[in-house]
């Protein structure tokens, strides 16, 4: 992911979760903030230290990184997306993570595409 399209400052964090929706499953939660000014989207992520050691940790944020970047074109533009890791995902392979992250894209509208189409990609 570009520099431009992470959300790293605290004062950022901070900012989607007091102003944002959120909408959770078992394995995470996504705070979403509207930007209309902006063109892209930004993403931030949160894994704490009770979801595992470092390396589980960075394994889990690749994973978020590669389903948002595989499916940049079709999240909705102009927001500020925060993704907090649950415990149960570090048990995940990539197949669930984007199984997982999709279930939240569609209860929170923020996919484009329909669910028609989704179904006949995987």
């Amino acid at each position: 992911m570009k520099k431009r399209n992470r959300i790293k400052k605290n004062e950022d964090f901070q900012k989607v979760f007091k102003n944002g929706k959120s909408m959770a499953n078992r394995q995470f939660v996504i705070y979403i903030l509207d930007r209309p000014e902006e063109k892209e989207f930004r993403l931030g992520l949160s894994v704490s230290k009770k979801v595992g050691k470092a390396v589980v940790r960075n394994k889990i944020k690749r994973l978020i990184r590669q389903v948002f970047l595989e499916e940049k074109e079709n999240i909705a533009k102009g927001k500020d997306y925060v993704i907090i890791a649950r415990k149960p995902a570090a048990d995940m392979n990539y197949h669930e993570v984007r199984k997982s992250l999709f279930h939240l894209f569609y209860k929170t509208n923020i996919y484009l595409k329909s669910k028609k189409n989704k179904v006949n990609e995987s």
